[in-house]
């Protein structure tokens, strides 16, 4: 019988039980947990219309230097059949309920908390860091805003895009269907998107405020791809203002033009070739 309080096992339970039937194998929630609490929780959100299993590298490694790591399921992730219509249903709300209570769990499972997130991950990353007081948060990435559309034009573009039906656009329109990891879906949901924006200018809104967690660390690309990293460099202007101290910026430079840096699948060169770093700054510690 695990050590972790009676509170930490059913929600544990109920995280897992979020796992339906239509959830694959690989798009299942990861828990990789030693049978204790440990001085240190991690919490890996992944990437939109991605799975946990984009972060399973990083989730071994952390558990085997002794953390209790979770990676889980984004709310309409995952699903078997992979041109599920589920995304189009993903809220803004349904992205805060779950970052906090994600956050909830891992203060069940380690003595201080460590968040990090790739992309739509990245988001939630900086979302729990600006609302709740984490010990780290990482934001690899983090999607606010689109790295072709001025930030000024989003949140009109996000309402507009609501208001009309949803749609779902292949990443890669050549591809389609056989686009690679095969863990993911190959599509984006219109909505999911938006909604997806919504939050972020949420986080920008409140950028002010200053951050609850210790630390917040944004990793970017210089040579992004999609997201915006213009809007990542206001967001740490914002937040400086409130609480330099807090805050630092890693760019990555010298890595093709690319937006997934960490997906082995997808550019196996590039993720080799950022995973000491990354993992350096999610553990705290000698990668």
């Amino acid at each position: 019988m695990s050590r972790f309080s009676d509170e930490t096992r059913a929600t544990i339970e109920r995280l897992r039980r979020r796992d339906h039937e239509r959830v694959s194998e690989a798009g299942r929630t990861k828990l990789l947990l030693h049978d204790e609490p440990r001085p240190c929780a991690v919490v890996l959100f992944h990437g939109l219309s991605a799975s946990p299993t984009q972060f399973v590298r990083f989730a071994h490694d952390l558990h085997e230097r002794g953390h209790n790591v979770v990676v889980p399921r984004l709310p309409r992730h995952g699903h078997r059949d992979r041109l599920s219509t589920a995304l189009a249903h993903l809220t803004a709300d349904d992205l805060r309920v779950f970052a906090r209570e994600s956050t909830h769990l891992a203060r069940g499972l380690g003595e201080r908390v460590v968040v990090a997130g790739f992309s739509l991950g990245g988001l939630l990353a900086t979302w729990i860091a600006e609302n709740e007081p984490v010990e780290r948060a990482v934001a690899i990435a983090p999607f606010f805003g689109v790295s072709w559309i001025p930030n000024r034009f989003m949140k009109g573009i996000a309402h507009a895009m609501l208001r009309v039906p949803n749609s779902f656009q292949w990443w890669d329109p050549l591809q389609r269907e056989r686009q690679q990891p095969p863990h993911g879906y190959p599509r984006y949901a219109t909505h999911a998107l938006a909604q997806s924006y919504l939050l972020a200018r949420d986080v920008m809104d409140a950028a002010e405020r200053g951050i609850a967690a210790r630390r917040l660390i944004f990793v970017t690309n210089a040579r992004e791809a999609a997201v915006n990293n213009r809007a990542v460099a206001r967001l740490e202007a914002r937040l400086r203002g409130a609480d330099p101290k807090r805050l630092e910026h890693v760019v990555l430079t010298g890595i093709p033009f690319s937006h997934d840096i960490i997906e082995p699948l997808r550019h196996p060169e590039i993720a080799a070739r950022v995973y000491p770093r990354l993992l350096q700054l999610i553990d705290g510690a000698d990668a």
